[in-house]
């Protein structure tokens, strides 16, 4: 399960930020899944409740978005989008040989903290 050690390390990151801003409470996170980064969001959602607990993010609203994965399909030679990982066919020709270009993982896109 290595959405654990991701949200162990979200975590880590979302600290060091609260700290720079000397917030005393995380309120909301905001992150985006790569859509072939193979993250499992009910898996997701469990670990950073998990890893959250007794922390300055303990109860914080976590919002989770799907990134699309850029793709090169090298028979039509054009680039195309997918969502899902489940889905690795060109949807204009049907190659199954498609080039991932981009698919971000997860990133920490925003956060919501409280100073008081």
């Amino acid at each position: 399960m290595h959405e654990l050690t991701l949200c162990q390390r979200a975590l880590e990151l979302i600290e060091q930020h609260a700290a720079q801003h000397q917030a005393r409470r995380v309120t909301a996170v905001w992150l985006k899944i790569g859509a072939f980064s193979c993250v499992e969001q009910g898996a997701l959602e469990f670990c950073f409740d998990l890893v959250c607990r007794d922390t300055l993010a303990e109860g914080c609203e976590l919002h989770i978005e799907q990134q699309e994965a850029e793709c090169w399909c090298p028979t039509c030679e054009q680039y195309i989008t997918l969502l899902s990982s489940r889905v690795r066919q060109c949807p204009h020709c049907g190659c199954d040989k498609l080039n991932i270009v981009a698919d971000e993982g997860l990133q920490i896109k925003r956060m919501e903290i409280a100073q008081e």
